[in-house]
């Protein structure tokens, strides 16, 4: 049987027109259309499934009928929706649809942590700033500055992933599916953004999960979340010196692992700068060109610790990436793009050598018997 919904995802994520793909595939806009609004039906003629099949790069059993995941638009919180072209929207969601696959598989091999995300949803705690100081005490981490935000974040059981390079016009976007929170970030940021970005997703998932979760109101509060979550207002009012000159936050920053732009905007949000200074601030920062190219950066972005140990444990127990990439029925250039190019996968697209270190810790995940 074939599943149409899964031919249209396909088709998004290669960032295709119902004609593009028709002219590609040699078959009309007619015959493509009439695909997608079909629902399940029978078999179509197998040398037009290997035509789109191979026009799309997905294997064939991909486009067979069971269960398609939904990702309503309304569901999902995306930066700077205004911006974002129909196009890039449906390909990200696609991405979304497949993580869910992806984590639906992984599920059934392993017992990841249990969420545990505070909901600020509510009244009381529906301040940025209350929020931020609410999750950081669930977690335990008090004032601590984040040595590691997605492994703190899967730690808690955040569904980690990442983004492929033809969304780059998405930051990062997050939702509750089934009770469990999701986050894809683009890795075409600097890792201070990637962090930040991260951030203000979990500001979504824990101040909008029973409301919109889209809209410029929304997008504020989740900068003024993940601001006060990554940069504690103690641990700020403790180290920057009041009118701070934009060398000392350049020396600052690392404290926090943020941007200096990240840093310039909480020192004026917690009153150590006037709007005044914090304007020179920001226009020294413009000329020095530190919008974007990041002064004393991370040495190296942050990336997911579940998946590496997911999928080295599965190549230390004699798992074949043939044998995974035919059961989850994905192209390998996706799986690769979903798990921040994890090594198994990207092993075969470059032809690089994988070795496991035998002294990386795997023992925390649980198998499924």
């Amino acid at each position: 049987m074939f599943n149409s919904e899964r031919l249209r995802i396909a088709r998004e994520r290669r960032g295709l027109t119902q004609k593009g793909l028709a002219e590609a595939a040699g078959l009309t806009s007619k015959t493509i259309s009439n695909y997608e609004k079909a629902g399940i039906f029978d078999e179509i003629a197998s040398d037009s499934m290997e035509r789109i099949s191979t026009v799309l790069n997905y294997p064939v059993d991909f486009f067979r009928d069971r269960h398609v995941p939904t990702l309503p638009y309304e569901a999902v919180s995306f930066r700077a929706m205004t911006k974002l072209s129909a196009q890039k929207r449906d390909s990200a969601i696609g991405a979304g649809k497949l993580a869910q696959e992806l984590s639906t598989w992984i599920d059934g091999q392993f017992q990841l942590p249990k969420t545990n995300v505070p909901d600020c949803s509510f009244d009381n705690y529906a301040d940025p700033e209350n929020a931020a100081r609410a999750v950081r005490e669930a977690w335990g981490i008090g004032e601590l500055s984040i040595s590691n935000i997605i492994h703190l974040l899967e730690a808690n059981g955040l569904r980690i992933f990442s983004l492929a390079e033809n969304c780059v016009e998405v930051d990062a976007f997050s939702f509750w599916m089934d009770k469990k929170p999701f986050v894809l970030l683009n890795t075409m940021k600097t890792p201070e953004r990637s962090r930040f970005d991260a951030a203000h997703e979990l500001g979504h998932l824990v101040l909008h999960k029973h409301s919109s979760n889209n809209g410029r109101q929304a997008e504020l509060d989740a900068d003024r979340f993940a601001s006060a979550f990554l940069m504690p207002e103690r641990s700020i009012l403790a180290s920057v010196p009041r009118m701070p000159k934009l060398d000392q936050l350049i020396s600052l920053k690392k404290n926090w692992k943020v941007s200096l732009s990240a840093l310039v905007r909480r020192t004026f949000d917690l009153g150590l700068s006037t709007e005044w200074h914090y304007r020179q601030l920001s226009i020294e920062l413009n000329r020095r060109g530190y919008r974007t190219g990041e002064p004393q950066g991370m040495p190296e972005r942050e990336e997911s610790l579940i998946l590496d140990k997911v999928f080295s444990a599965l190549r230390s127990q004699g798992a074949k990436r043939t044998e995974i990439l035919e059961q989850l029925r994905f192209p390998l250039d996706e799986l690769s793009a979903l798990t921040f190019n994890n090594r198994f996968f990207m092993e075969a697209l470059t032809g690089d050598s994988f070795r496991i270190n035998a002294r990386e810790k795997i023992s925390h995940l649980s198998i499924v018997k």
